[in-house]
């Protein structure tokens, strides 16, 4: 192993964390890494918009925006690789619950999972049923879902190979697994180095390039059917990434209109390496 980077967490404890990287394979991780039993209060903050609908704020607002316009995006695309036919949906991470909903109204059965209490609340009254612990998900029954779906939620699980492997059992011969994560590979993360927003550190324990995450899947036995991007990451995550500058090279929006478009183009010219990457894989027969 070796010291990548030193990163602070400027969302909630100020502290600072190593990402160590495997010379090996690559991998990347987040050192020390807090317990399960003891990272919820990373998650302490109102300014949190995946737990916390009512999060205001320029940042938030612009997350809000955006969310109107993918969760269409995201449901368009479960419907198109289920065959342009609904199905039942396990939405791992649902946080409060957006997509969910949508699933829901477009027809979708739809299953959701999530670790924090408050987000579990906004997101049962959002969609209209009772949301899970991920504890229940070794409850559910073998191939009882024909999508399951994890956007920006892998890179938060301690453990990472006993809940893929989960995930595969409840997915039926031939679904697909839908996993969403920041790229550490992506331009804007090596334009901002440690005050790239997405290493998220604590909360973020892993940090996922593509050759890392392809070695992941064909482990657990999935092929990988192709990888999305997710182009208006780059401008979300450089807005965050501003912000967590020194006030002294900290810029404003022309800045990350610019680092946002540059990663996107880069992306488009060097194997689809954007800020976050979307991996569609199937489950074998």
């Amino acid at each position: 192993m070796q010291d990548k980077l030193r990163v602070q967490d400027k969302s909630v404890s100020q502290e600072t964390f190593t990402i160590q990287q495997c010379q090996a394979c690559g991998f990347q991780f987040t050192n020390p890494r807090p317990a399960a039993a003891h990272i919820g209060k990373y998650y302490e903050s109102d300014a949190y918009v995946s737990h916390n609908s009512g999060a205001q704020g320029l940042v938030n607002q612009v997350y809000k925006a955006a969310r109107f316009f993918t969760v269409r995006r995201k449901v368009n695309l479960i419907n198109r690789l289920n065959g342009r036919a609904t199905g039942r949906l396990l939405d791992y991470g649902c946080g409060t619950g957006h997509f969910l909903a949508g699933a829901k109204k477009a027809g979708w059965q739809v299953t959701g999972l999530e670790p924090n209490a408050r987000a579990r609340h906004d997101a049962a009254a959002r969609v209209g049923q009772p949301i899970l612990e991920p504890g229940t998900l070794a409850t559910l029954a073998p191939g009882s879902f024909d999508t399951v779906t994890l956007w920006h939620v892998l890179e938060h699980v301690h453990t990472l190979g006993d809940t893929l492997a989960q995930l595969i059992r409840v997915l039926r011969p031939g679904g697909k697994l839908l996993i969403a994560v920041p790229n550490v590979d992506s331009l804007d993360a090596q334009h901002y180095g440690p005050d790239w927003a997405a290493y998220d550190v604590p909360r973020h324990l892993y940090h996922f390039g593509p050759a890392p995450m392809r070695r992941l899947l064909a482990r657990h036995n999935l092929a990988l059917c192709e990888t999305l991007p997710m182009p208006l990451d780059a401008y979300y995550v450089s807005l965050l990434s501003e912000r967590h500058r020194p006030a002294e090279k900290a810029g404003g929006l022309l800045r990350v209109l610019r680092a946002g478009y540059a990663s996107n183009q880069h992306a488009q010219q060097h194997g689809g390496q954007y800020s976050s990457v979307l991996y569609v894989a199937e489950r074998g027969a």
